[in-house]
């Protein structure tokens, strides 16, 4: 008789076979994505074949038939007709960074945006601590600090003051970091500590001990950098990239603060305040760019006393900035909307004031949604900054322009222009991919939408 036990009927699966070779790899994916049927297979092949035509057109007129070396256009000309002539770009690239800027005193403009950059490196280092003030500290008191240097000139006895707190602000702001990364404290604390008053919880004492210690900073430095002078450079002669940095840095800078402010305004119960953010808003934004800045360096006079005359650029940027809040406000106003009502009523149902409610409950989240938006208007903010080439400012743009005027270089247009978009096109980029990281970042825990 056979024999029935339950162990010897146990099922055994068989080993899993392994997947198709054409459906992993390589193989696979190109299976899935560019030739999953017939129609995608034609739409890969028409685009293979743009994508080569191009890139074979770019390479033939851009490198191998480019001339890279000669003195004007017309021996460009004589060596190769076809291609392109970057000898005309690397003799203009000077004056297409910095414009009429004196050649000896570039190194002003070199030394501020490297200054600015290791200004900020700290907020990028996770050890360190009050990021936020260290941010402030750049948007508020380093722009005095920039614009002595990109001017120079006499200092009047302000200028010398703010490029002092400026020095010493940098100063302390590296001390910061090296108290943080080498005892894990705070600069304040480290100072309060060497004074014998680190246990002291009295807040005026500590107040004062800081104080003082940043008087006495301000003072020796003030002292020190009082001779220095810098050789005036007018701004007639500030131009090219540099140029278009400054207008866009400051507009970029000042546009998010004024837009919240705006925004906030347009939202207030009180109706002097709300029409009144409400008129500005919707003037600025129902007008040209161009026609405002038209506006700002011809009618703006006729309103201001003769004794009076504004620096035309110092008119743009007011232009700009103000054209910047305008758009900025509807963006924060959106972002406002975007948070629930309960939020609100939370914050309230908590006992927190207007002010502490905005700063500490609805703005954060808003500011958050907001990011695409702010970045996008960023974009399109250091773009149009291109206009203030027709009111006669040579930004990059006019000064891509005048190389087709030049008599060495005349009818070189193409080429300074492509130049010109490849700029724009790391800078836009940059502030893309930034913006993504960023709301990467402040996105944790969230799906990404």
């Amino acid at each position: 008789m056979a024999n029935t036990d339950a162990t010897e009927v146990t099922f055994r699966p068989k080993p899993s076979l392994p997947p198709p070779p054409n459906t992993v790899g390589p193989v696979g994916w190109l299976r899935r994505n560019l030739f999953s049927t017939w129609y995608n297979t034609l739409l890969t092949a028409v685009a293979l074949w743009l994508i080569f035509f191009t890139l074979y057109h770019l390479y033939d007129w851009g490198i191998a038939k480019a001339v890279f070396v000669a003195d004007s256009r017309r021996q460009c000309l004589d060596t190769s007709p076809e291609g392109a002539c970057w000898a005309g770009v690397f003799h203009w690239f000077n004056a297409f960074i910095y414009g009429r800027y004196p050649y000896a005193e570039q190194w002003r403009v070199n030394f501020s945006f490297v200054m600015l950059a290791v200004w900020m490196a700290p907020c990028w280092i996770p050890r360190v601590t009050g990021k936020i003030g260290i941010g402030l500290s750049a948007v508020l008191i380093f722009p005095f600090f920039a614009g002595y240097m990109f001017a120079g000139g006499d200092k009047g006895l302000f200028v010398q003051f703010m490029l002092s707190a400026a020095i010493v602000t940098f100063l302390s702001i590296w001390l910061h970091v090296a108290c943080c990364l080498l005892t894990g404290r705070s600069l304040p604390a480290t100072i309060l500590s060497l004074a014998g008053k680190g246990d002291d919880t009295d807040p005026r004492v500590q107040r004062n001990i800081l104080v003082g210690a940043f008087l006495v900073a301000l003072v020796i430095v003030f002292a020190i950098q009082m001779p220095w002078e810098l050789r005036d450079i007018p701004t007639n002669n500030w131009g090219g990239l540099f140029l278009t940095l400054v207008i866009s840095g400051i507009a970029i800078t000042t546009a998010l603060p004024a837009g919240v402010v705006l925004a906030l305004g347009r939202r207030s119960k009180m109706p002097v305040i709300r029409t009144a953010s409400i008129v500005f808003i919707e003037l600025f934004r129902s007008v040209p760019l161009i026609t405002i800045l038209f506006m700002a360096v011809t009618m703006m006079p006729l309103f201001l006393p003769e004794t009076m005359v504004l620096n035309k650029l110092i008119q743009v940027i007011i232009a700009v900035c103000l054209f910047a809040a305008a758009y900025m406000a509807e963006i924060v106003r959106g972002g406002l909307q975007a948070i629930p009502r309960g939020q609100y009523e939370a914050a309230q149902s908590m006992g927190l004031s207007y002010w502490k409610m905005m700063g500490l409950v609805v703005m954060p989240q808003a500011l958050k949604l907001m990011i695409p938006n702010i970045v996008s208007n960023f974009i399109g903010l250091f773009k149009d900054t291109t206009l203030v080439s027709i009111i006669g400012l040579y930004d990059l743009l006019l000064m891509l322009k005048a190389v087709s005027q030049n008599p060495r270089w005349n009818g070189l247009h193409t080429e300074p222009f492509v130049f010109g978009a490849f700029v724009f096109f790391i800078f836009c980029y940059a502030m893309s991919r930034y913006s993504q990281r960023l709301e990467r970042t402040l996105g944790a825990g969230q799906a990404r939408r």
